[in-house]
C-alpha cells in the first residue's frame, strides 16, 4: 500500500514535467529596468519610495544583422522592443532629455534614422500592441545620444541607470546589435 501510495505522487509529481516538453518557447521575453527614489522626508514616517519603470520586450538578434533595430525599422518610428508597447511608468514627474514628463504611464518608441540622429519618442497612448504607432498621442520627442559597440550586444537591454551621487537624476540607456544609445532623466 505505501509503495502505491509513494508511486502514485510520484507520477502527480512527474506528470507537469513530462507535459512541459511540449511548450513553445516565445521568439522573445520581456525584460524590465527599474530605478526606486526616496523623496526627502519631511519629519515623521519615512516617505515610501516612487519609482521610475521601463517594461519591455527583448528581441534576439539571432544571426541577423542590428544596428540599434533590424534594417527593416531604420528610417522609421519603431516599438523600440517586440510584441507588448513598452512602457515607462513614473512616480515623479521627469526631464527626459528636453522633454518635460509628467508623472504617469506612457509607451516609448525610437525614431530611427540610417545614419543620422535618432529620438526618443514618448506617447500618451498606452496598453497597444508595438506596432500601433499613433503620432497624434506623441508628447514629445527627444535626442538622442549614440555610440557604436565594439562587442554586439545579441538581445535587446534597456536600462535606467542612476547617477553615482545619490542625486535623483540619471540615464535611460539601450543597446541592440552594434549601437547603444542614451539620454539623461532627473527629477523635475
Amino acid at each position: 500500500m505505501r509503495l502505491s501510495l509513494v508511486l502514485a505522487g510520484a507520477v502527480c509529481v512527474a506528470t507537469p514535467v513530462l507535459g512541459q516538453s511540449n511548450l513553445k518557447v516565445g521568439a522573445s521575453g520581456r525584460g524590465r529596468t527599474e530605478v526606486a527614489l526616496t523623496p526627502p522626508s519631511a519629519g515623521g514616517a519615512a516617505p515610501k519610495p516612487v519609482t521610475i519603470v521601463v517594461d519591455y520586450g527583448q528581441p534576439h538578434a539571432r544571426g541577423r544583422a542590428v544596428a540599434g533595430a533590424l534594417a527593416s525599422d531604420l528610417g522609421t518610428v519603431w516599438r523600440l522592443g517586440a510584441n507588448d508597447a513598452t512602457t515607462l511608468t513614473t512616480g515623479v514627474a521627469l526631464t527626459l532629455g528636453t522633454l518635460h514628463v509628467p508623472k504617469g504611464e506612457y509607451t516609448l518608441f525610437a525614431e530611427t534614422s540610417k545614419a543620422g540622429e535618432w529620438k526618443l519618442v514618448v506617447n500618451k497612448k498606452t496598453g497597444q500592441w508595438g506596432t500601433e504607432y499613433d503620432a497624434a498621442s506623441d508628447l514629445g520627442r527627444t535626442p538622442l545620444k549614440s555610440r557604436a559597440l565594439s562587442t554586439p550586444i545579441e538581445s535587446l537591454s534597456i536600462w535606467l541607470i542612476p547617477s553615482g551621487d545619490g542625486s535623483p537624476k540619471g540615464e535611460l540607456r539601450f543597446a541592440w546589435g552594434t549601437r547603444e544609445f542614451s539620454v539623461p532623466w532627473s527629477v523635475r
